[in-house]
């Protein structure tokens, strides 16, 4: 169960980082100057993206230290 949880989670990171560079990509391909919209729609991305990367962390490490320890 621990394999498929762990297998998920990198998948998931891989997708979500994904579905981020599609968000910049089309932002930067919609806009060609600076708006603050556009930097917002990308930082929002990018947060979603760090906000999972840190679950992803609090997961692996409830999976993990007990095993090292």
């Amino acid at each position: 169960m621990e394999w498929i949880i762990i297998i998920l989670l990198i998948g998931g990171m891989l997708a979500l980082e994904l579905l981020n560079t599609a968000i910049e990509r089309t932002v930067d391909l919609v806009t060609e100057e600076f708006h603050p919209l556009a930097k917002q729609a990308k930082d929002l991305a990018s947060g979603a993206v760090l906000i999972f990367a840190i679950c992803c962390a609090i997961i692996g490490m409830i999976i993990f230290i007990p095993k090292w320890l």
